[in-house]
């Protein structure tokens, strides 16, 4: 019994080190982000004036990937996704457009992207950019602020119409986003209960920039 707990220790051992190798000392991703999306002015855009998704434009795969630089971005980046017209793949629930936290981190503010399966989230400091197909090899591979913290994680919608996200493809979830009429509900570890959002139309002044991390 005793050699069985000292194995366990180490494995747990082994596991806490690697895993904290990747988080802070594993290479960033390559970085393919379009320049063009820091180079407009985010506030003058209508959030609510969403895009149809006709397929007239380029298709979600068309689109290079974007990535958080640096530590976090220090203007509030344009669209990514801004010509890309594929529709919706059949499982993914529309949940485009600004929006703004009433309860649990009120005055959060978080943008979403969509086009075929493809999704991209920025907010603080980040832009993570993925494919909602549930791998890792199409995830969120990016780095959080302001500690410039490694990130994997697969997504996919479940049979509910929740976006999950599990850390490296685990079968458990850390975060969710779901909607709730016209009301994004988003849940996060830091964060006690639901963070309840409503949508806006245009992006708040004191939201235009965000300091980077050390």
């Amino acid at each position: 019994m005793k050699k069985l707990i000292g194995l366990t220790l180490v494995l747990i051992v082994i596991a806490a080190g690697a895993l904290a190798s990747f988080l802070f000392l594993a290479p960033r991703p390559v970085d393919t982000t379009d320049v063009r999306i820091f180079e407009g002015d985010a506030s003058a855009l209508d959030y609510c004036d969403l895009a149809d998704l006709d397929g007239s434009g380029l298709t979600a795969t068309q689109v290079p990937k974007a990535f958080t630089p640096a530590c976090g971005w220090e203007s509030f980046p344009m669209p990514v996704l801004a010509e890309c017209t594929e529709p919706l793949a059949p499982d993914v629930v529309d949940m485009r457009g600004l929006w703004l936290a009433e309860t649990g981190v009120p005055g959060h503010v978080e943008r979403i992207e969509q086009c075929g399966d493809r999704t991209v989230v920025t907010s603080t400091g980040i832009i993570h950019d993925f494919h909602t197909d549930g791998t890792l090899a199409n995830g969120s591979r990016d780095i959080e602020p302001p500690r410039c913290m490694n990130t994997l994680v697969s997504i996919q919608f479940n049979s509910e119409g929740v976006m999950e996200f599990s850390p490296f493809g685990l079968p458990f979830t850390i975060v969710t986003r779901r909607m709730d009429g016209d009301t994004l509900v988003w849940t996060y570890p830091a964060v006690e209960g639901d963070v309840r959002m409503k949508r806006l139309c245009k992006l708040p002044d004191r939201y235009l920039g965000y300091p980077k991390g050390d």
